[in-house]
């Protein structure tokens, strides 16, 4: 009797012990896979990490960037500057005096929209404000002093992207755009130093493209546009002083940009970028009665994030090298405000 006792403990803890066994396995298999699938999602998400794109930025201040906005969305975008020019660049390159002191305030209100996937089109509308003081050549009633207010050229631009960024290949876009002689440009006032010149007076067509690459941590811009501008009538003088109209036929130009962002922070980023434009013949029509001119500048800035639909940037154009045309410092600020 007694060894049937010991039999039945021995069956009774075999029994206990078997099916706890066998949940354990399931409860070890079902942790083993939970640590296999963190894993692989650890894994996963270490390859979205490396596959990760530039970060959000402001984009550079003069360079024209190569990524459109989204289908839908909405951009205002206010441009502040004070031009101060400090010299006048001569035909060979030199610097002289410009002859008083002249300054310009411009606001353009610029309005982006994404028409559809891969294509943005935006408007640049100037108001300038330009003023003259101590002048050394007086207008015809002796003043030297002089300032003048008005709407400038209206610049309607459309952006297309041909080719999107991935690991090999940079965003190129095509760009297309035309600025309008919306600003005054004939009939100056003589008593207003030429500080009521607004606009150029022909309507230029701009076509090239830009391109962007991000190579972490710095995003590069490039941009490299031609652009022709139409002959137009304006006002002058012949030998005797006597005012005639006078035919222009402006220079085509080719327009140089490059550009670099580095980000500080993830809100911080810093901006460097050389700019230029070079004046060549004309491609169509009448030949160049104007003088060739060309311009070179850096533009160090800083740029802000403040939220997904608010950024700004501060910069500063400096004009370092030229001919036939004006060398100046111009701060700039620009806020934009994403809808």
């Amino acid at each position: 009797m007694k060894r049937v006792c010991n039999v039945f403990l021995v069956l009774l803890l075999v029994l206990l012990l078997g099916p706890q066994s066998g949940w354990s396995a399931p409860e070890a298999a079902d942790s083993s896979g939970e640590a296999a699938m963190a894993g692989a999602g650890e894994a996963e998400g270490n390859g979205k990490a490396e596959e990760e794109g530039p970060p959000d930025t402001f984009g550079p201040l003069v360079t024209e960037s190569a990524e459109p906005v989204e289908k839908g969305a909405l951009e205002i975008q206010p441009i502040f500057s004070f031009s101060f020019v400090t010299d006048s660049l001569t035909p060979s390159w030199r610097r002289a005096s410009a002859g008083g002191g002249y300054t310009s305030f411009a606001y353009e209100q610029q309005i982006t929209y994404g028409l559809w996937d891969n294509l943005e089109v935006y408007t640049i509308i100037p108001i300038l404000v330009n003023m003259a003081r101590s002048v050394n050549e007086p207008a015809p009633d002796g003043s030297r002093s002089a300032t003048s207010s008005g709407m400038g050229d209206i610049n309607l631009t459309w952006k297309y992207r041909l080719v999107g960024e991935t690991q090999t290949l940079p965003t190129v876009s095509a760009i297309f755009s035309t600025d309008f002689p919306t600003g005054k440009y004939r009939r100056l006032n003589p008593r207003a130093l030429g500080t009521d010149e607004m606009g150029g007076g022909a309507f230029v067509f701009t076509t090239g493209f830009a391109v962007s690459k991000y190579v972490k941590p710095v995003i590069l811009y490039a941009n490299l546009f031609y652009s022709m501008g139409t002959a137009f009538t304006n006002r002058g003088e012949d030998d005797d002083g006597n005012p005639i109209d006078v035919r222009n036929y402006p220079r085509d130009f080719v327009t140089v940009n490059l550009a670099a962002e580095y980000p500080l922070t993830k809100k911080w980023i810093a901006l460097l970028e050389l700019v230029s434009y070079w004046d060549g013949g004309r491609f169509f029509g009448h030949k160049s009665n104007v003088p060739p001119a060309a311009l070179v500048s850096v533009v160090p800035g800083i740029e802000y994030m403040a939220t997904d639909r608010v950024s700004m940037a501060l910069g500063v154009q400096v004009d370092v090298l030229g001919k036939n045309t004006d060398a100046a410092v111009t701060p700039i600020l620009s806020l934009i405000f994403s809808f």
